[in-house]
């Protein structure tokens, strides 16, 4: 099958990780956690934050995500977001049916959020009429591709911590923002004051998994319950973990999400050449959000399945992925290059 630019979950798996499914599949291990390749992958998080944080180990984004907001709100609480947020739009109302709080969005022009845009919902406190906010949560990288500097997640953290509020962030897409930046991990999480992060592992080589990460373990407490109750504590942990630890190890996981980043950008040089097409968004991660002649929408994606964005302003996304070949980038916009012609 043609490789497309609908997303990276449609990608296989670094062979890396397949090795280390592979080695984790011979012999015993005790289940549910208790196992040395989770234990091995905790501190490799340690680590890389360089600070004591809490890992806990799910099967995907919406459980991530989900955990992580279960964890630091109760019912009565408020989650405040962008509207193009994935826990917003794409988890099918998963956080405002199983941590029962409400869901503020806020509109943005390229998916990020601003201290400016989020005081307007910071209102109500204490008043028993209505909802308390208590998380803001962020995409990083965004849903529109773009990315949060480090004091621009600080700015936010700072605007939270005066209203005695936390900040989640939703790292699906994390290693191609981290590679877009050049910082280190612990620059624009922990020392940006994030305090649960959804660490993704599935969108970049990884075949299933992702990790909740709790920069203050205290806000950890009682997750492994709740976790459970999710159903998305695995019994054979090990293969999360061990997924991880390939992921980890000698910078896999930003190798891979720099050469997705680099074909993203080449992508969006080669399709801005051709007339009618017009990219909408900055390319600071692995996505280009771009806008094309409607006629040619469906012709091209019979060759090269693609997401349309937003029908009536025709505007598509394209996504690349660690195996996203120059080739396929060449290939691609030479067939766009040529339905336009």
């Amino acid at each position: 099958m043609t490789r497309g630019f609908a997303s990276d979950n449609c990608s296989g798996a670094l062979p890396e990780v397949l090795a280390a499914i592979q080695q984790a599949a011979n012999g015993h291990q005790p289940s549910y956690g208790d196992d040395d390749y989770t234990r091995q992958a905790i501190t490799a998080f340690q680590q890389l934050f360089d600070t004591d944080v809490a890992p806990f180990f799910v099967y995907n984004g919406t459980g991530a995500n989900l955990l992580g907001i279960s964890a630091i709100t109760r019912p009565h609480n408020a989650v405040i977001c962008a509207e193009t947020a994935h826990l917003h739009v794409d988890e099918c109302g998963a956080v405002e049916r199983f941590a029962g709080c409400k869901v503020l969005t806020i509109p943005t022009f390229n998916g990020k959020l601003e201290p400016g845009f989020i005081r307007n919902h910071l209102r109500g406190f204490g008043d028993q009429h209505h909802v308390q906010p208590r998380v803001i949560s962020i995409s990083q990288s965004t849903e529109l591709g773009t990315v949060y500097t480090p004091a621009e997640i600080k700015a936010i953290s700072d605007l939270a911590r005066e209203h005695d509020m936390l900040v989640h962030v939703d790292g699906a897409r994390l290693a191609n923002a981290i590679a877009y930046l050049g910082v280190s991990p612990a620059t624009v999480i922990r020392d940006a004051g994030v305090d649960v992060l959804s660490f993704g592992g599935t969108k970049n080589g990884m075949i299933f998994g992702e990790a909740v990460i709790f920069l203050n373990p205290s806000l950890a407490a009682e997750v492994m319950y709740t976790r459970k109750q999710m159903t998305q504590l695995h019994s054979k942990s090990r293969f999360i973990s061990a997924q991880f630890l390939a992921l980890l190890e000698d910078n896999l996981w930003l190798r891979a999400a720099s050469h997705a980043n680099d074909m993203a950008r080449l992508l969006a040089r080669e399709a801005a050449r051709v007339p009618g097409v017009t990219i909408t968004q900055e390319v600071q991660s692995n996505e280009v959000f771009a806008i094309i002649p409607g006629e040619i929408i469906e012709p091209l994606r019979r060759d090269y399945f693609f997401h349309v964005w937003d029908e009536d302003a025709r505007e598509v996304r394209w996504v690349c992925s660690f195996d996203t070949t120059e080739e396929d980038v060449i290939e691609f916009t030479s067939l766009l290059r040529s339905l336009v012609d």
